[in-house]
């Protein structure tokens, strides 16, 4: 019996562990430039090492980010991100950042970082900006922002930036892993390939089926 008790236990702590450590793992090493060939480097989180003797500036560095970006889509936003995929030295070390450019009343639509929390700083314009809280409360947080405020996004929490004012917004927002994913709401539900069967969206959404069906027919913009 006891023995059972003391594995029971052991569970536990090592899924408390698991939960504890969801986010990107602590590095090992001063860094990890990402690479492709796997022939030259080491596996770590999800890249491949290149030899740190081979690595130069350039790992490190990223150029553009003062470029405005075109807005003109359904959203009217559109995101840059800086994360692994562009900085192959940000690999193990999670971090990543992005820029925002909006239009006016452009919006970056409801959305979650699943592997990050995000702190966002306005660089020009005002936005109107919020995040719901998890079930059974969902409770919005919301907020006007004007140029030099800055607002957190908790991890996994759905939230978004609108502008409400007249003329175009810029805003940057760092976010806590190397590569924090995201997922568009209605992207998602809506876009989802292949579709996700009417009857469960009807139901969920408590909407006539019809409607469901023309939502799954649109064509969900991805400003990322």
């Amino acid at each position: 019996m006891k023995g059972v008790q003391f594995l029971v236990a052991f569970v536990v702590l090592a899924l408390a562990s698991s939960f504890a450590s969801a986010s990107d793992p602590s590095p090992l090493q001063d860094f990890c430039v990402a690479i492709d060939d796997y022939k030259s480097g080491v596996f770590v989180n999800g890249k491949f090492c290149k030899d740190p003797k081979l690595a130069t500036p350039n790992d490190f560095f990223y150029s553009g980010l003062n470029i405005p970006q075109n807005t003109s889509n359904p959203v009217g936003s559109t995101v840059t991100p800086v994360n692994v995929a562009q900085i192959p030295g940000l690999n193990t070390l999670g971090v990543s950042l992005v820029r925002i450019d909006y239009e006016p009343y452009g919006q970056n639509p409801p959305h979650t970082h699943p592997r990050a929390s995000e702190i966002l700083f306005v660089q020009e314009g005002t936005l109107y900006v919020g995040f719901v809280t998890s079930n059974t409360d969902n409770k919005l947080f919301t907020k006007v922002l004007n140029k030099g405020d800055v607002f957190v996004f908790p991890i996994g929490l759905i939230h978004f930036q609108f502008n409400v004012g007249k003329t175009n917004a810029v805003a940057f927002a760092g976010l806590s892993s190397q590569n924090p994913g995201v997922i568009t709401i209605a992207n998602a539900v809506f876009g989802s390939d292949p579709p996700i069967n009417p009857d469960v969206l009807t139901r969920a959404f408590q909407l006539d089926q019809k409607v469901v069906k023309s939502l799954q027919a649109k064509f969900w913009w991805d400003n990322n």
